[in-house]
C-alpha cells in the first residue's frame, strides 16, 4: 500500500470515529430501524471514502456528512424496491417498525416513538437542535432553508412532540 493510500485510510477511519454516532443516529431517526440505519451508516462512509472530499474545517466536513446521510436516508426509503416488495408474514411487517428497536428506558422509547410519527421537515430540524446541539443558523445553512423556516419548524414540531407525548411520563 503506498503512503496516499494509507493516507486516505487513516482520515477516513478518523472520519468515522470523529461522526459514527451523528451519522447513524440521523440514519436511524429517518429510516426507522437499524438495519436500514446500518445500510446508510455503511453507505455514507463508502462515499466519503471513494470521494475523498476535500474540506476547509470538520464543520464542512459535518456539513456534508449531514447531508449525504439525509440524502442516502430518503434513497433508501423512498426507493422503488420498498414499494414494490410486500412481506409475505406478519413478522416481517414487525421487524421494519420501530416497535422492535428499544432504548435504556420507557422514556426513551417513547420520544423515540413520538420523533418516528413526525414529518421528515420537524424530524429533521429537531434531530438536528438536540441530538446534534446545532444552532438554527447552522441548521439553516445546512439544509439551505431560511432561519425563520427553521423556527417556525422547531416551534411547530415541539408542539407536535408535547401532544403526542401528554399522558404518559410527560405530563406537565
Amino acid at each position: 500500500m503506498n503512503v496516499a493510500a494509507m493516507e486516505t485510510c487513516l482520515d477516513t477511519s478518523q472520519t468515522v470515529a470523529q461522526f459514527r454516532d451523528m451519522v447513524y443516529g440521523i440514519a436511524l431517526t429517518h429510516t426507522k430501524n437499524r438495519a436500514d440505519a446500518e445500510d446508510v451508516f455503511q453507505e455514507v462512509f463508502l462515499v466519503y471514502h471513494r470521494k475523498q472530499p476535500p474540506f476547509v474545517s470538520d464543520e464542512r466536513r459535518k456539513a456534508w456528512l449531514i447531508t449525504t446521510t439525509l440524502n442516502c436516508s430518503k434513497q433508501l426509503t423512498l426507493g422503488s424496491w420498498r414499494k414494490k416488495v410486500v412481506p409475505i408474514h406478519e413478522q416481517d411487517l414487525e421487524s421494519h417498525s420501530d416497535e422492535c428497536f428499544h432504548f435504556r428506558t420507557d422514556e426513551q422509547d417513547m420520544v423515540f416513538s413520538a420523533l418516528q410519527q413526525l414529518s421528515d421537515q420537524y424530524r429533521i430540524v429537531l434531530h438536528l437542535f438536540y441530538f446534534e446541539d446545532m444552532s438554527v443558523a447552522q441548521i439553516s445553512s445546512m439544509l439551505g432553508l431560511e432561519v425563520g423556516t427553521v423556527k417556525v419548524r422547531l416551534l411547530r414540531g415541539r408542539a407536535k412532540m408535547r401532544e403526542k407525548l401528554e399522558g404518559e411520563y410527560f405530563d406537565e
